[in-house]
């Protein structure tokens, strides 16, 4: 059976940075990943844990990487699909979670609703006895040594995973543009936006958010391999155009239902990295697309 894992650490790496920690990082995580899917792990468990990993490590725009907004406040978006039966979970704007991914699986698990904001999405993440964070400012400061102070900046994580019983989920997790207004939410907490798996295909986007969300970029990669008959590499590239059409920079990853991937940028680097059936693993930055 096929199997395959992507994982990204976001499309804003910037030339003329070293990123061998990020990359080192991803190393292991990829081969982790590999060993879980191998072991008959749930792709969303897979993913739903990758991406833990990478908020935790303070390496990316997420998680504890995170930077503040214009008001000192982090606030950070997260969300997950399980493209078995197309469940959802989302937080916005969520504070004091360690992990907004596991709060936002907590929301797909609860299934009362797909997308929580706020005090309400920090309510449900309470509720499933998620790790908190009581001193956000000691918590939050790993943004300083990787770069995301640059006013400039942006960053993602996320993975998608396609496990050996053929089922698809994917998972994205932000802290958001530095100095962005308060309340901003963007792509990454958006089903179909910055997110998207169904049976067909696994999704994860990161990038200038605002263009994702007005190319609804990734339902329309999915939209494309179902109704257009679109390669995953071939649909992939033609998001990134509408999204640059849109005035946005990034790159995404995606993963079918073979195990074939794509994680194409536009951006100038993406750090990420990916392994499969057919493929060891690799990790890259500036590198071209596979």
């Amino acid at each position: 059976m096929a199997y395959a894992l992507i994982i990204h650490g976001g499309a804003g790496a910037r030339p003329g940075t070293d990123y061998t920690p990020q990359s080192l990082h991803m190393e292991r995580l990829i081969a982790e990943g590999q060993k879980m899917l191998l072991g008959g792990r749930d792709a969303l468990d897979v993913v739903s844990d990758m991406v833990a990993e990478l908020e935790g490590s303070g390496l990316y725009v997420a998680g504890k990487g995170s930077a503040p907004n214009l008001a000192g406040a982090f606030e950070l978006d997260a969300s997950i699909m399980d493209g078995k039966d197309q469940r959802a979970g989302a937080v916005a704007a969520i504070e004091g979670v360690k992990h907004p991914i596991l709060a936002a699986r907590a929301v797909m698990e609860d299934g009362r609703h797909v997308l929580l904001a706020g005090p309400g999405a920090r309510d449900m993440a309470c509720s499933a006895g998620l790790a908190e964070i009581t001193d956000p400012l000691s918590y939050y400061s790993e943004h300083v040594t990787h770069g995301s102070a640059d006013a400039t900046s942006h960053g993602t994580v996320g993975a998608v995973a396609l496990d050996l019983s053929g089922g698809l989920a994917a998972g994205t997790s932000t802290g958001g543009t530095f100095n962005k207004l308060p309340g901003r939410v963007g792509d990454t907490p958006l089903i179909g936006a910055g997110t998207w798996a169904d049976d067909h295909v696994a999704v994860s986007c990161t990038g200038v958010g605002e263009a994702f969300i007005r190319s609804a970029a990734a339902h329309d990669l999915a939209a494309r391999m179902r109704y257009g008959g679109r390669s995953v590499t071939e649909a992939a590239n033609e998001v990134l155009a509408e999204v640059h059409k849109c005035g946005g920079d990034g790159g995404l990853i995606a993963v079918d239902a073979q195990g074939r991937i794509a994680m194409p940028y536009n951006s100038d680097g993406m750090k990420r990295a990916a392994v499969s059936s057919q493929m060891q693993p690799v990790v890259r930055v500036f590198e071209p697309e596979l």
